[in-house]
């Protein structure tokens, strides 16, 4: 379950996740992340969901634990490009009101209908 970060130099990390998203790959998604932010302390992490191809309940877990540690830093989290079930979990625990992404732009599923 790799993740790829890259930082805009100046505000915006990206956290591109591929694979599954399981109690297994979600301790190792928490520390690669993790080390990004204190790398480079971001105003915006973007969690861009759009290669997942699994997900249970851990990543819900995943996105409160970095939408927590991007405010302690004064940033924020955004979901972006998620599958629609992804999109579907994601709004059933409440997860656009704790990001403040805004699920009908097409910030969890670009767009697409479910």
């Amino acid at each position: 379950m790799p993740v790829y970060t890259e930082y805009d130099g100046e505000y915006t990390l990206i956290a591109k996740i591929t694979g599954e998203i399981d109690h297994h790959s979600a301790k190792w998604l928490r520390a690669d992340i993790d080390t990004a932010i204190n790398d480079y302390k971001p105003l915006l992490l973007k969690l861009d969901f759009s290669g997942v191809t699994f997900m249970d309940s851990s990543g819900v877990g995943l996105v409160m634990g970095r939408n927590l540690g991007m405010k302690e830093i004064g940033g924020r989290v955004e979901l972006s490009n998620m599958p629609p079930y992804i999109e579907k979990v994601m709004s059933i625990a409440g997860m656009d009101k704790l990001t403040g992404t805004d699920f009908s732009k097409g910030g969890l599923n670009n767009g697409t209908e479910n």
